[in-house]
């Protein structure tokens, strides 16, 4: 390496850690080296194969208001020109501008998918985002439906102060619907209740959308121009042929075929700052890294943790104190579901077309389900004869569901969905288990008390925090990418302030419900 080209560090090759080296090395000679904890990129939204199926960890819709971040997924990746595998053997209707790649002939190409999302509650199907039309009333019955009424109505004219999640979601949709569809949900995702969680999280994801913008999204469909629409409401999004992880993938080759370096199994443990800068850090493997610039999208706790200076008290103690909710996720291959396809949309299996199943059940801890088929045909080795759906658990590292063996989580997962009706057993043909620490960011402990680190870091000079952990928000992934591309910017304008990197997201604009 040159000894006079400057070098960034970057921590983490997660979407926000490899779009800050690919936009260093596009737009500035500063080489960047990543070092990851993990044996692959993409972090949380990597995708994981068994056996020829593929794995999505969380379920990574590619929808974005912003040009920049939809430019970069193009040049990355190009969306189809022609039919996807199950499009044109069903004959969906879809409109390609026949210059894109085919998806039956390259792997590199973005496929464009119809979005479903179903909320399961009382062993029946209600709308996601909630509805309020016929069937809703239906599934509910009277009883149910009547004092969701009244209770919405009462919302409109009794505004409770935004001291809480909970809070926040009664002023939108009224007590009845919140206790119903938010209240057990919310709980069972975070493991705290909506009253200890600040608003703050309600704003970051789901911002603009309330019971009566999901009732005017219905009503004024066939009027409004596409993308003047609640993310949460969106119908149609781009998606990597073989899943998110895919995209990065080809980001990594791209990477180092420009010359920058992706280290991984590398895990910064040891932080060493003189003055009000980062000179260099060291990995667990007792490697010393030096460089100019060093841009972390790793855990705050983490980071904080691993700085070897004197901090004040203070610094330490909140960091300490930031939550996250860790997950779990088995992927299950099965003959058939039990679900009943009651839709007009046709699948290859027959089986339900939903991309993501929000499970309400009280009688199981089960979250969500993925239904890897109708993210991407590709996604699943035998697409015609069998359904490969992932399960999703919100956990915290070292609970009881945490600790249990790979063989009996599974079979508890197995139970689960027997127990509401999903799968019968002897239909299970194959699972695999995956977990993930640090998922994501909470916002409460500590969080209230979030400035008194934000302000310490911001202090040290060629310090950039960006990403959903890096910054301990919430991001999806465009906003996790366009933090990276304002560290980058700093950087190239030798900005003294990092508002801008902060800033990002913190606009009530919109966003994708996760």
């Amino acid at each position: 390496m040159d000894k006079n080209k400057k070098c960034a560090i970057i921590i983490g090759a997660g979407p926000a850690g490899l779009t800050a080296a690919y936009k260093l090395l596009k737009e500035t000679d500063i080489k960047p080296i990543i070092l990851e904890s993990e044996n692959a990129v993409g972090g949380i939204s990597k995708t994981v194969e068994y056996k020829g199926n593929r794995m999505d960890l969380g379920g990574h819709r590619f929808f974005t208001k912003n040009k920049e971040i939809n430019d970069l997924w193009m040049e990355l990746m190009p969306v189809q020109g022609s039919p996807s595998y199950d499009d044109a053997k069903l004959g969906t209707k879809k409109t390609f501008d026949g210059i894109g790649p085919d998806p039956e002939q390259v792997d590199r190409v973005m496929l464009k998918r119809n979005r479903l999302s179903r909320i399961l509650f009382l062993h029946k199907f209600f709308d996601y985002p909630i509805s309020l039309k016929l069937k809703t009333f239906k599934n509910m019955g009277l009883k149910r439906t009547l004092k969701s009424g009244f209770g919405y109505i009462g919302s409109r004219f009794h505004k409770l102060e935004e001291t809480s999640l909970e809070n926040f979601y009664i002023n939108r949709f009224g007590r009845p619907l919140y206790e119903m569809f938010f209240e057990y949900y919310t709980e069972n995702l975070w493991g705290r209740h909506p009253s200890e969680i600040s608003a703050e999280w309600g704003a970051q994801r789901v911002k603009g959308l309330s019971l009566s913008k999901a009732i005017w999204s219905a009503i004024s469909k066939p009027f409004r121009r596409k993308d003047k629409v609640e993310t949460s409401l969106i119908e149609e999004f781009m998606y990597p042929k073989k899943g998110p992880g895919e995209l990065y993938e080809y980001m990594r080759d791209d990477i180092i075929n420009m010359g920058g370096e992706i280290i991984l199994n590398s895990t910064v443990n040891e932080i060493n700052i003189d003055g009000n800068k980062i000179t260099s850090v060291k990995t667990s493997d007792g490697v010393t890294y030096i460089g100019d610039y060093f841009i972390s999208s790793m855990p705050i706790k983490d980071l904080v943790s691993s700085i070897n200076n004197k901090i004040d008290p203070n610094v330490r103690r909140v960091a300490e104190g930031l939550p996250y909710r860790d997950y779990i996720t088995v992927g299950l291959l099965v003959k058939k579901l039990k679900l009943e396809n009651k839709t007009k949309i046709k699948t290859l299996t027959g089986d339900v077309p939903d991309n993501w199943i929000y499970v309400q059940e009280r009688e199981v801890k089960l979250g969500r389900l993925q239904l890897f088929n109708n993210w991407s045909p590709y996604m699943v080795e035998d697409p015609n004869n069998t359904m490969w759906i992932g399960l999703e658990y919100f956990v915290n590292e070292g609970d009881s569901m945490w600790n249990m063996s790979d063989s009996d989580f599974i079979n508890f997962a197995i139970d689960e969905l027997v127990k509401i009706n999903v799968i019968d057993k002897e239909d299970v043909l194959d699972a695999h288990r995956v977990k993930v620490k640090k998922a994501y960011p909470a916002y409460f402990d500590t969080y209230s008390e979030f400035n008194i680190v934000k302000d310490y870091l911001d202090s040290i000079d060629n310090l950039y925090c960006i990403g959903r952990n890096g910054q301990h928000r919430y991001n999806n992934m465009d906003h996790s990418m366009l933090t990276a591309i304002e560290a980058v910017n700093s950087i190239k304008e030798n900005k003294q302030s990092k508002n801008d990197v902060w800033n990002v997201n913190t606009e009530k604009e919109y966003h994708e419900k996760s």
